[in-house]
């Protein structure tokens, strides 16, 4: 191990207690990028109440103080998290524990520091069971999985059982050493984790960076897209791939001491415009029999060194060529691999104003296609969602379908031009899509609720075809986003006060 001195572990204690806030999360939810984006799109608690949290068992109060566990929310954390002031909370919104920040049986949530900054000290993070979970602007440091004190089986950030749609961005997760030491892995996903982003994040001074699947017979996981992150110090597990697929573009490795990305028992990662540099056997398939696959682009490798092929062992080095080929299903912008080193150094980790690239290797922040969210005045240029819509709504004629639909309601109501009739959810929440036969853009959308309705908590539109969330909020009304070409729209209710009837779901292209 060449694991650099141990970090700080004191800290100031943080005060406890929870509290509303009634400003707006410094969490750019809509730029949520990579596999997260799929699925029907991450949001984590858009929409929701915002509180303010600066112990574990604040968050963890909040948690359970919702009406449902389901119900989305947003906390905001500053301060430093430790066991001292992480208690388990009980509710019938969550399912929680001492010595853990736990999401457990849960969705809608994002957690985001804020302020002079979160830090969760020794305390691990960790998702089961759960979904729709944005993690933005922490950092999670030396968690142990033995010695004094553990936390999370040892891993900073772990998920586990079912878990779907997470997107982790611009944290800074570290340890002290590797398993000797106590630590386990930085950003594990096993038993059956899927569309997974980590983005603009540092990992560093660990045995293990990471991995997707627990073991070999562990490939239900997968959908995993990392970028823009920072990999130093690390010995192996850049990550591990068990299974699945991956999406590896325009990241700095730095240091890595034994193995880098570990693509082994049928994995098959897109390996584009990274940069490696001063480090070993970055690429290939390791300790195993199982093989693994990559489709590799446009990598610099500046002083890697490769060892010999032989047994489990086989390095995909020193001229690393494609053995698969991978389709990515989203929309993504690469940077040149030899600018990589410098633009993660300015945007990769906490407390860096959420700085991305543009795609040129220019930072932005938080994102030049989205408004500032710690911004109260957006952009003018941005469409107002309050405008009324002009011209034709492009919903008439169209097609319709949607999830269960309440007896007695039909899709085509939400697109007859008729308040009288309409379509409801099986329930207080589901979804409903305007479809077309060619691909149409649109820009606005009127949601028009029926006589005796109930109300919309929270929502999110979505691009049917790309699974691109176009926006998110609560209420009825107009809604406006960027002008897209679709050819199919989705209104997706994730709360609501009673039934909604969604009596015109019109759209327009302005």
């Amino acid at each position: 191990m060449r694991l650099s001195a141990l970090l700080a572990t004191g800290a100031l204690a943080a005060a406890t207690g929870l509290a509303v806030s009634t400003s707006t999360a410094s969490a750019a939810t809509g730029g949520v990028t990579g596999y997260a984006t799929q699925n029907g799109g991450t949001t984590g608690g858009a929409g929701g109440q915002t509180v303010r949290a600066t112990t574990g068992t604040a968050i963890h109060q909040a948690l359970c103080s919702r009406a449902s566990s389901s119900t989305p929310i947003v906390i905001q954390v500053e301060g430093t998290i430790n066991h001292g002031n992480t208690a388990k909370v009980s509710g019938s919104s969550c399912n929680t524990a001492a010595g853990v920040i736990e999401l457990k049986q849960i969705s809608n949530v994002t957690i985001v520091g804020v302020g002079s900054g979160a830090v969760f000290d020794q305390l691990g993070i960790h998702i089961r069971e759960s979904s729709n979970i944005i993690i933005q602007n922490v950092t999670v440091r030396n968690v142990k999985k033995s010695g004094s004190p553990t936390s999370n089986g040892g891993d900073a950030i772990g998920m586990e059982s079912g878990v779907r749609n997470v997107w982790v961005d611009h944290a800074t997760l570290e340890a002290s050493g590797g398993e000797s030491e106590g630590y386990d892995g930085l950003f594990d996903m096993k038993d059956n984790t899927q569309y997974v982003t980590l983005s603009y994040s540092i990992l560093r001074n660990s045995g293990r960076g990471g991995l997707i699947g627990s073991s070999e017979s562990d490939r239900s996981n997968g959908y995993v897209t990392f970028h823009h992150n920072l990999y130093q110090n690390i010995d192996s597990r850049a990550p591990l791939l068990r299974g699945g697929i991956a999406h590896v573009y325009n990241n700095h490795y730095k240091s890595l001491n034994e193995s880098g990305i570990n693509s082994r028992a049928g994995a098959r990662a897109k390996v584009d415009n990274n940069y490696f540099e001063d480090s070993k056997d970055v690429l290939g398939t390791f300790y195993t029999s199982e093989a693994g696959y990559w489709q590799v682009s446009g990598n610099i490798f500046d002083n890697v060194t490769w060892s010999s092929r032989s047994g489990d062992n086989n390095p995909a080095g020193p001229n690393p060529t494609s053995n698969t080929s991978v389709s990515i299903p989203y929309a993504y912008t690469l940077d040149a691999a030899n600018c990589v080193p410098g633009v993660v150094s300015q945007t990769a980790g906490a407390n860096k104003g959420l700085k991305v690239s543009d795609g040129s290797c220019t930072p932005q922040n938080p994102d030049p296609t989205d408004p500032d969210p710690t911004d109260p005045d957006p952009d003018p240029t941005d469409p107002d969602p309050t405008d009324p819509p002009t011209g034709t709504n492009l919903s008439l004629g169209a097609g319709a379908d949607g999830s269960s639909k309440a007896d007695g309601t039909s899709y085509g109501n939400v697109r007859d031009g008729n308040l009288s009739t309409y379509w409801s959810p099986s329930g207080s929440t589901g979804s409903v899509s305007v479809k077309w036969g060619s691909a149409t853009t649109v820009s606005k959308a009127n949601i028009r609720l029926g006589s005796g309705s109930g109300t919309i908590g929270s929502y999110r539109v979505l691009n049917h075809d790309t699974g691109a969330v176009l926006a998110s909020g609560s209420g009825s009304g107009v809604i406006g986003f960027a002008p897209t070409s679709l050819k199919k729209i989705t209104l997706e209710i994730t709360s609501a006060n009673g039934t909604p009837r969604i009596a015109e779901f019109e759209t327009y292209a302005s």
